[in-house]
């Protein structure tokens, strides 16, 4: 089975005033992986950037750098993408190994370790917006007894999360951090993605934040609205036995056809689709319309 979408993600900037100069970073591709194919893509800037690169950046992901160097009053980056996503197979989760057991993979014992477990280490440490903090491992603590199998664990940790939190948009900003999301109960997908990438790293395992979209269901009998949909965010945690699993703690749901992966690292801050640095433009705040639409 597969689904294909046409998906548009379109960011403008009005600033106060004239920008003069501007480096952006975009993470506005589709990364290429096992269960999804990305067939046409579109990158349309106005104003025309001084120049453009696209390369990948360190975890793999493409990545496209413009720069400006004249003066701009607004900044419009339009992404046009035709994606493909396979079905993938379904897993036994109690055939995962223990947790405990997973922990120790991924420590350092003196012996040789892998390239698999090499590259998953990376994602068990702090990064700007995952801290590692003993009250993580607290709330955890029911999802992950003695000798659980891993994935039924993370599960569970899922299960918790969406059970406990409650969706809302106007509870937390990008920098709010995770203590606070964890006292009021309340945030975004965001918020649930790296709440559960600290509560996994926290006990030692490997876990790192996806980027992506998720195709929404309008109400019955409506259409679908453009500029409806948005950017979406969701966990994906290494097992040494069964490689890399997703999770999504926002809607209880092991991704499927319906999330589209664009990027991932260690948090929000690595893989945000646009973001840079510029000098002048005053005050200013982005609107981003974000569209999924399934093809026949």
């Amino acid at each position: 089975m597969s689904a294909r979408y046409q998906i548009f993600h379109d960011t403008h900037y009005r600033y106060d005033s004239p920008v003069s100069l501007a480096q952006q970073l975009a993470h506005l591709w589709p990364r290429a992986c096992a269960w999804q194919r990305c067939s046409e893509r579109q990158l349309l800037i106005s104003p025309e950037p001084t120049s453009r690169r696209d390369e990948q950046d360190v975890f793999g992901n493409p990545l496209t750098r413009l720069a400006f160097e004249r003066p701009h009053d607004e900044l419009q980056v339009n992404a046009q993408l035709s994606v493909e996503v396979l079905d993938r197979p379904p897993l036994d989760f109690a055939l995962s190994e223990a947790w405990d057991a997973a922990r120790s993979r991924l420590s350092y014992s003196g012996g040789p370790l892998s390239p698999q477990v090499l590259e998953a280490c990376r994602y068990r440490f702090e990064s700007p917006y995952v801290h590692l903090k003993q009250s993580f491992v607290e709330f955890s603590a029911s999802c992950f007894p003695p000798g659980r199998p891993l994935l039924l664990g993370v599960q569970a940790l899922m299960e918790k999360i969406f059970s406990e939190f409650t969706f809302d948009a106007e509870a937390t900003q990008v920098a709010t951090p995770l203590v606070e999301v964890l006292e009021r109960r309340r945030g975004v997908c965001q918020d649930f993605a790296h709440l559960m990438l600290a509560c996994l790293r926290s006990r030692g395992l490997a876990a790192r934040y996806i980027s992506g979209y998720l195709l929404t269901q309008p109400p019955p009998g409506q259409p679908r609205l453009i500029g409806a949909d948005a950017s979406h965010a969701w966990v994906s945690v290494f097992c040494p036995v069964l490689g890399w699993v997703d999770f999504d703690p926002t809607n209880n749901v092991q991704p499927a056809l319906e999330h589209i992966t664009l990027a991932w690292g260690r948090d929000f801050s690595d893989v945000s689709p646009l973001r840079g640095v510029i000098l002048g433009g005053g005050s200013h705040d982005p609107d981003v319309r974000v569209t999924v639409m399934p093809l026949a």
